[in-house]
């Protein structure tokens, strides 16, 4: 039998605007707009998780969604650069930004690197994956980038070349570790 998960990314809020590394931070009023308005259009699902930020939880909040919270698919841990700007960090370390998008093994900001975390989303959805049926998780930007590295057996240099944008649909659907990947969808899109 086959197991359907459909990755949700959460609604804009000012981290993502900002360029910022996840604060934890709310959901603009947009987002909250357009999740509320997409609540309707999700199919109807076994299992559902959200990950642990607080704009993932409040995307599942407007959409209707009563998830179990699960660490697994929470965001890439950024360590010290976490609740600072992009342009912040590249300023006062330059190479240590530039270790980050060219070695998937980085963890120089003493957080996790990328390959720890697409080996992370990649036990989750094994996980998934022994108990078929249809699973929605609303999840951060990075997890759905994961998953699809995952799903396609890309190497994990790939993350940085895929873009997700908020309130999107990835869906992946299969069996025995062998995953077939539906790209972002709008939500409410036909």
């Amino acid at each position: 039998m086959t197991t359907r998960v459909m990755l949700i990314s959460p609604a804009a809020g000012d981290a993502r605007r900002e360029v910022r590394f996840d604060d934890d931070g709310p959901l603009g009023a947009a987002g909250l707009r357009r999740a509320r308005a997409a609540a309707a259009t999700l199919p109807a699902a076994a299992r559902t998780f959200v990950s642990p930020s607080l704009r993932c939880r409040m995307t599942a909040d407007e959409l209707g969604l009563t998830p179990a919270p699960e660490p697994a698919p929470a965001g890439c841990t950024m360590g010290r650069w976490r609740g600072r700007t992009l342009a912040e960090v590249a300023d006062a370390d330059p190479a240590d930004v530039a270790a980050w998008l060219s070695d998937p093994g980085f963890t120089g900001h003493g957080g996790e690197s990328l390959r720890q975390l697409c080996d992370r989303v990649e036990g989750w959805l094994t996980g998934l994956a022994a108990d078929p049926g249809r699973v929605t998780a609303v999840v951060e930007p990075d997890v759905v980038r994961a998953a699809a590295v995952c799903a396609l057996g890309a190497r994990v240099e790939a993350f940085w070349r895929l873009d997700v944008r908020p309130l999107t649909s990835t869906e992946l659907s299969g069996r025995s570790g062998r995953w077939n990947l539906g790209l972002g969808c709008a939500l409410g899109a036909a």
